[in-house]
């Protein structure tokens, strides 16, 4: 998930990170015009996932009828993906442009561990989503009784601890015992060893990833025998059913963009600094968080309606809090 420092290919001319220290690393320097460029993507794609996610933040908390276990789900996957792009985003885009690091030693220790707590993290809220569903579709009469907002907030409390614990196993060894050294004053280079990388691979992507998908698999197969039945479904069936949709695509996307990552880094040479595949994989990884909220733009009329109330300032109101952000039942 972290790869050491990054650098484009190609002959540039070179200067010192930190011009008054002789330990300095040198950088690789770009046009004015590519730089300018690359900053404003940059941080149009830090903004742009930043306010989606906000959006659906702050959606799901002022609004009382999304107080939902499955929009509790939602709303602690963007938070994780908020802090994707709040730090993430923009510190690696820095590095990337500067190909220095310009955020001392004790933040690059740091910044793998939050890199590892959020992924960790949000592929967590992934599982307990497909749990929900596949509850809601397969016995939706309990569902109440069985899927609580408080059995889904201690979901999200154990499902950020695990991911927590997760990410100091696998990074203290390469922070504190690490054999490789940053070689000049402005490199940050965090190595995991290989059997790690299997070991991620199989924890943090193909465990949870086969959960999900069995899930998934069995509930359209409920669904598709369900449609045999459709003049008896009830209004809340088809909501529910919706609602599994929906976040079958949200899954859908999260895995096309973070199964290329996962394997890229088996490959080997995968963390060198010339790797211009680990580079193209990892954006593609980083902008899965702003897909999430335009997902739910698209299929969530809920999401669309409290939007306008948010960005008109409605919420501001007296009671806003009460109102009903949809016509159709509570999970649509």
């Amino acid at each position: 998930m972290f790869n050491g420092k990054m650098r484009d290919e190609g002959n540039r001319s070179v200067q010192y990170c930190f011009s008054n220290n002789n330990l300095s690393c040198i950088k690789e320097v770009k046009t004015g015009a590519e730089s300018v460029i690359l900053y404003l993507v940059i941080f149009l794609a830090s903004v742009f996932t930043v306010f989606l996610n906000l959006l659906v933040i702050i959606s799901i908390s002022h609004f009382k009828k999304l107080h939902t276990p499955t929009n509790l789900l939602i709303l602690s996957l963007a938070v994780a993906d908020l802090i994707v792009g709040l730090i993430v985003i923009p510190l690696m885009g820095i590095r990337y442009i500067e190909t220095c690091w310009y955020f001392g030693e004790m933040f690059c220790s740091l910044f793998p561990f939050i890199l590892y707590t959020v992924v960790s993290a949000s592929l967590g809220n992934l599982v307990f989503i497909s749990i929900d569903r596949y509850i809601a579709i397969k016995d939706p009469l309990q569902y109440s009784t069985r899927v609580t907002t408080n059995k889904a907030f201690l979901c999200i409390i154990i499902n950020w601890l695990c991911s927590t614990a997760y990410s100091v196993i696998m990074l203290y060894e390469a922070i504190f015992y690490s054999d490789n050294q940053s070689v000049c004053y402005g490199d940050c280079i965090v190595t995991v060893k290989f059997q790690y990388v299997v070991t991620d691979l199989i924890v943090s992507l193909v465990a949870p990833c086969s959960i999900i998908i069995s899930l998934y698999a069995k509930i359209f197969c409920i669904a598709k025998n369900q449609a045999q039945l459709i003049n008896s479904v009830t209004n809340a069936s088809r909501s529910e059913k919706k609602a599994a949709k929906t976040l079958g695509i949200v899954i859908t996307v999260y895995l096309l963009c973070w199964i290329p990552f996962y394997i890229a880094s088996l490959i080997p040479g995968y963390d060198s600094n010339e790797s211009t595949v680990i580079n193209i994989m990892s954006w593609i990884m980083y902008m899965n968080s702003c897909m999430n909220p335009i997902i739910y733009a698209l299929f969530y009329r809920w999401f669309r309606i409290s939007a306008k109330h948010i960005l008109s300032l409605k919420i501001l109101k007296k009671s806003s809090n009460y109102f009903s952000v949809f016509a159709e039942p509570i999970n649509q």
